[in-house]
């Protein structure tokens, strides 16, 4: 092998990919990023998602290899392991799902049999695909019931989700989602699911890193089994958890991960987030996600202020579900809008919307990104005030409609100049 092989750049060996990333990372230095299932990882991670240990196979766990050379291995996907116990104050913690999916598919795996039923929250209510959505394996291979919210209020009514417990006797209750704002009775689910002798999950893969901090209940004292991502609010490398207080379950959930429904470990992931783990359980990251909250909040009470409907009225979280058709929009041509100030967003259903996508009328902004790249409270007033100016906008003659975009584009572009993201 030639010596080029080990030395060349990328920018050299390929100029497309090359330049591809290089185009990426100026679109996100040039762009306010509000989907809210979307962070900015820091430069040590990165660091270690580009390192060398991506050449190394391990199947197992630390300690337990199938492969020879492992010592590293076991440093690093061991201290993710510590880091993310101490972070959440769990026994038992698995960090090698490459995806949310995969963490929710290794607990289907581990607790379920094809066609048993599972009990979840509707994906226009906020749920997720990997909770029973019928184009997911998980809603192909068992027998779905899903809960909603209440038209009036937008929040879960728990009195209906212990009515449809009590009918359909699932196997399985699952909370959480994509898109519900709101905090979840834990406590209450709980009580549920021990009336009908279902199995619990909390999927906390948004707000995960709220909970890390402290700013937001933890499901853990009362979950069977928790899973998660490692971005979105954790904004460490994209991946999955699963933790559990119960030794009977995580002894399920090993084999279940490995050698159930994945391969070997992706260890150069697994090291990003072991070092997005060690990030959060630092001051400094408690002080991001009361800001990433608080933001959320502002951007929501601008917008309402505004005469734009809040799904739920509001936010307890990172997440802010807007109804565009408050202002005569449609989710996709709000999300086009938006794009054409360079703020990127992603349409979305909300409670009791279309199936069709091209008919939803929601849109999901996200305060994560912003706070990680140093906005607080009087950049997201900015913020809201120009997603106001722009849906306004769409209602104009065209020339007026055009100033109004100029105008906030050069407003987004003096904020992203003001701070800058990675060198």
């Amino acid at each position: 092998m030639s010596k080029s092989y080990f030395q060349d750049r990328l920018s050299v060996r390929d100029p497309l990919i090359g330049q591809a990333l290089e185009n990426e990372k100026k679109r996100q230095q040039g762009q306010i990023e509000l989907i809210a299932s979307e962070n900015s990882v820091s430069q040590a991670t990165l660091d270690a998602l580009g390192s060398v240990i991506t050449n190394k196979t391990v199947e197992g766990y630390p300690g337990n290899r199938f492969h020879g050379g492992a010592a590293f291995a076991d440093v690093v996907e061991q201290a993710a392991i510590d880091r993310a116990k101490k972070l959440f104050d769990c026994d038992y913690v698995n960090v090698q799902p490459h995806s949310g999916t995969q963490a929710n598919q290794a607990v289907f795996f581990a607790l379920l049999q094809p066609g048993d039923t599972v009990l979840s929250l509707d994906l226009a209510a906020g749920g997720h695909l990997s909770h029973g959505a019928k184009p997911n394996q998980s809603g192909r291979w068992f027998t779905i019931h899903s809960y909603g919210v209440d038209r009036e209020t937008g929040l879960i009514d728990y009195d209906n989700v212990e009515a449809m417990a009590l009918e359909h006797k699932p196997k399985l209750i699952i909370a959480g989602g994509s898109s519900y704002p709101r905090e979840i009775d834990f406590k209450r689910m709980r009580e549920i699911a021990d009336k009908v002798g279902a199995f619990y999950l909390v999927d906390m893969a948004h707000f995960a890193g709220l909970v890390a901090a402290g700013v937001h209940p933890s499901p853990l004292p009362f979950a069977d089994i928790v899973t998660c991502t490692t971005t979105k609010t954790l904004r460490g490398a994209r991946g999955g958890l699963v933790l559990t207080n119960r030794e009977d379950l995580f002894k399920k959930i090993q084999p279940a991960v490995f050698p159930g429904v994945q391969g070997s470990a992706h260890l150069a992931t697994i090291a990003g987030k072991a070092v997005a783990l060690g990030e959060a359980l630092t001051p400094e990251f408690k002080t991001y996600a009361a800001g990433v909250k608080n933001n959320a909040q502002v951007l929501a009470r601008v917008l309402q202020d505004r005469g734009v409907r809040i799904v739920s009225g509001g936010t307890d979280t990172h997440v802010v579900l807007v109804d565009v058709s408050s202002k005569g929009l449609t989710g996709q041509k709000a999300q086009d809008a938006l794009s054409s100030i360079n703020i990127t967003s992603n349409k979305n259903p909300i409670p009791f919307d279309s199936p069709r996508p091209s008919e939803w009328k929601g849109l999901r902004l996200g305060s994560s990104a912003g706070t990680t790249r140093g906005f607080g409270a009087a950049e997201f007033e900015l913020i809201g005030g120009l997603i106001a100016d722009i849906f306004d906008a769409q209602f104009l003659e065209a020339e007026k409609r055009i100033a109004v975009v100029e105008k906030c584009l050069a407003q987004v572009q003096d904020l992203c100049a003001s701070f800058p993201t990675y060198a």
